[in-house]
């Protein structure tokens, strides 16, 4: 390992830059996908987001307006994306380029809560919050129908999927749907039954007609007789109710007979499909989520059918968006569209592939890297507060508000399941620590100001072992000790799994014998809490953070302070090391990342990215990534590029090098225009003023500088008109400046010399010292004319004096 070490010295980093960010992408709203199932729309306040559901990739149409997006829609024909905003202005998209073709006022008096397409993609239905109806001609751009009646919001609207009927569907908070006659702009007949909000309208053919209601019922109506034809009892407040093909092989989902079914999801968050015939549930979705009472926090709150790619989509209340295959309700894909406030992130997998996430709740969220697909991990009954991971990283550890610890181990499929927790903590467990060298035991820390040590048995680290486990096995604390007098806010595990730390409220760090968790010694010097410890790979150093905004690396022979790091302006909450113990990375409440290396204290590079206090931050097994989170719900994947940079910064210098010699070359041989291309380029002011110098000390001088000056480009020329602001300033260039200028003047037009960048101040720093110059000349001029006129007075003298002699 030393001749490893020695052989390959250590690269110290100087830049990291954002290669990826998970952010919120979907707020609330109703959620749609496209003909083909491969993008997905979501609104997000002023923002629609289009994601590419196989890569999680996304683009967003943003409203100029700044106002939130109160409902959208998409043609059946994938072409027109109209939303509408609380700006009450329509806007028509070409969302596959990002642009919007057309604005228009939306003519209610109040934002449109509903939007819906014909099966044609001409005509466009929306409901607004004023209680009308507009209808509107795509193609013709205009509105065909203001259709009047409703109460209140209109919240539904629907086109029958008959075109020749020319019949919309709608329903508004007096519960009953209207069906309107668009040729005759009346409502021809009220459906009355349900007695709370009708949630969604699906055509089963021409003449029947399903409507789910949060009444807890979901009704058939035979649209001939326009009578119901009969009432399931769902048992549960009903928001989506989608039919079932007829065609297809449903049987896993209890389908034994012909007829109609369909999908209901609602309150309970699971999915139950029903026969219409009976009125029957023929199958339920098992419950993801342990406690049944936890089932209301997961309610759905939208179901969809994607026909092309087999699969039902529904969308939850904690904007978790869930893809199934819709045979077998076999999960293929889950998008999370809000993350709240992330607490904790760590790498997770043995290529580091995942990331595991705690947010502001009981749940766990495993995000795949590649995919963005999430698994929900439920276990915890309170908000999650802390995470670690062991070497192999295929374990981690969780604590949460709920007193407990969980281990959890991923599976080679990259599924993650429950195989240990552990009660013991009077209050909420906030911090947690794996062992480094064997996944042997774990150490946490909690607000009863105690420390548990926590043996993990054999059984749970061995794969063939750990696949027979079939419920969560319980662990019992080793050790247990009152360490501190205030909460203890972190907890660290040595590198030889030795020793432990932890950092406190109380201002105070102290290092404890891991065999039996003695004291052995105190860091004093911190003037506000502690908020993080961690142990050198390499060195018998601890690093701490506060709150009083410093970094301190102490010595652990003698506890005493090596060096302080000052640079945050607020709390520092999270540290780490990183190039092989040799810099530090620190997250403050500030929203910064600092990079700090320890050998010269100094601060290298400030990472801005994050709007609010960062929790979260880890580094990836092979030290070129990092990974934060932050309270501003954004997940941030930080790539190291010191390499990068250095290699770009060696190339272009070799580039410079040769530039320079290429533009000697060319001055030796007198090939001025392309030394002035290549001077300009290279943004030497200095190199060009020497190119018009010598070009002027030719014979002709000034006619090859007119015609070399007239064959430079426009932004070439206004570089030059900017060089030589500069010359005009010293009085032994300013006969060159004044040529170029002069050359400018007498071959461009007024009209496009002011067309040039940076015009005006050139000519307003070019006015007064060139006055100066001319002064200075008109001085030169009256000194050398008095010269001369001495010059013939002392001529004329001498002669006269010559004819004296001579006479």
């Amino acid at each position: 390992m030393e001749a490893a070490a020695a052989a390959s010295p250590v690269r110290f980093k100087s830049n990291y830059v954002v290669s990826r960010k998970i952010e919120p992408f979907y707020k609330g709203g109703r959620v749609q996908i496209n003909r083909d199932g491969k993008f997905m729309f979501c609104p997000c306040g002023t923002k629609l987001n289009v994601i590419d559901v196989e890569t999680g990739a996304l683009h967003s149409l943003q409203q100029d307006d700044e106002e939130d997006i109160s409902s959208f829609v998409l043609s059946p024909n994938d072409e027109i994306l109209v939303t509408g905003s609380r700006a009450l202005l329509l806007k028509q998209w070409n969302w596959r380029e990002n642009k919007c073709v057309r604005t228009w006022k939306a003519v209610h008096i109040a934002p449109v809560a509903s939007m819906a397409f014909d099966s044609t993609s001409t005509l466009l239905a929306t409901g607004g919050c004023d209680s009308t109806i507009k209808i509107w001609d795509m193609i013709k751009q205009y509105c065909t129908h203001n259709l009047k009646g409703s109460s209140g919001v209109v919240h539904l609207v629907e086109f029958h999927p008959d075109v020749s009927r020319l019949q919309l569907f709608s329903s508004s908070i007096d519960y009953k749907i209207r069906i309107w006659d668009l040729n005759s702009s009346k409502c021809v007949a009220v459906l009355d039954g349900h007695f709370s909000a009708v949630t969604s309208l699906a055509f089963a053919d021409g003449n029947t007609l399903i409507s789910s209601g949060r009444d807890k019922i979901c009704m058939v109506w035979d649209l001939k007789t326009r009578e119901s034809k009969r009432t399931v009892p769902v048992y549960e407040s009903v928001e989506a109710a989608v039919l079932l093909p007829e065609k297809g092989d449903f049987s896993q989902l209890g389908v034994k007979k012909q007829g109609l079914h369909f999908v209901t999801a609602g309150s309970k968050g699971i999915l139950k499909v029903w026969e219409v015939a009976t009125a029957a549930c023929v199958y339920t979705q098992p419950m993801p989520f342990t406690l049944k009472e936890e089932a209301s926090e997961h309610s759905l709150t939208q179901c969809m059918l994607v026909p092309e790619r087999n699969e039902i989509v529904t969308v939850s209340v904690e904007h978790n968006i869930v893809l199934y295959d819709a045979q077998t309700l076999q999960l293929r894909k889950q998008l999370a569209g809000y993350n709240d406030e992330v607490l904790d992130v760590k790498f997770l997998g043995p290529g580091d592939s995942h990331i595991v996430v705690a947010t502001n709740s009981p749940q766990l969220k495993v995000f795949e890297l590649a995919t963005s697909h999430c698994q929900i991990l439920y276990g915890h009954t309170d908000t999650i507060l802390a995470l670690d991971v062991f070497r192999k990283g295929l374990m981690f550890v969780s604590c949460a508000k709920d007193k407990s610890l969980r281990v959890w181990r991923m599976n080679k499929d990259g599924r993650v399941l429950c195989v240990a927790q552990g009660l013991g903590h009077a209050h909420g467990v906030g911090a947690v620590s794996c062992s480094r060298l064997k996944e042997s035991f774990v150490v946490t820390s909690s607000q009863d100001c105690t420390i548990k040590i926590w043996n993990i048995p054999e059984s749970l680290t061995s794969k063939a072992k750990a696949a027979l486990i079939s419920s969560p096995e319980a662990l019992h604390a080793k050790v247990t000790e009152r360490g501190h007098d205030k909460d203890i806010n972190s907890v660290a595990v040595s590198p030889n799994d030795k020793l432990i730390a932890t950092g406190s409220q109380d201002r105070l760090a102290k290092l404890w014998a891991c065999s039996d968790c003695s004291l052995l010694g105190v860091f004093a010097g911190h003037k506000r809490g502690i908020w993080c410890v961690q142990f050198s790979p390499v060195d018998q150093v601890l690093a701490t953070s506060s709150a009083d905004g410093t970094l301190k690396l102490w010595a652990l022979r003698d506890f005493s302070c090596l060096k302080t790091f000052e640079g945050h302006d607020a709390s520092v909450l999270k540290i780490i090391f990183v190039s092989r113990g040799m810099q530090l990375l620190s997250s403050g409440s500030d929203g910064l990342v600092k990079l700090w290396t320890i050998k010269t204290n100094e601060c290298v590079k400030t990472l801005d990215g994050h709007e609010d206090k960062i929790w979260g931050l880890h580094s990836n097994k092979q030290d070129d990534m990092i990974v934060t989170a932050s309270s501003d719900s954004c997940i941030l994947l930080w790539k190291d590029v010191t390499e990068i940079e250095e290699e770009e910064a060696q190339a272009k210098q070799e580039e410079q090098i040769m530039k320079e010699q290429e533009l000697s070359n060319l001055l030796h041989e007198k090939r001025y225009l392309k030394a002035l291309g290549l001077a300009i380029s290279l943004d030497r002011p200095h190199t060009v003023l020497m190119v018009v110098k010598a070009i002027l000390k030719e014979t002709d001088g000034r006619k090859h500088l007119e015609e070399n000056i007239a064959r430079l480009r426009k932004d070439q020329k206004e570089a030059v008109l900017t060089f030589l602001v500069t010359w005009n300033t010293n009085t032994r260039n300013c006969h060159e400046a004044q040529a170029v200028i002069e050359t400018l003047l007498k071959h461009e037009a007024p009209d496009s010399l002011l067309q040039y960048s940076g015009i005006k101040s050139a000519v307003e720093s070019l006015l007064p010292y060139t006055e100066r110059h001319f002064q200075r000349l008109s001085r030169l001029l009256q000194a050398s004319m008095f010269i001369d006129f001495m010059w013939q007075n002392m001529r004329l003298a001498d002669a006269s004096q010559q004819e004296d002699l001579t006479l």
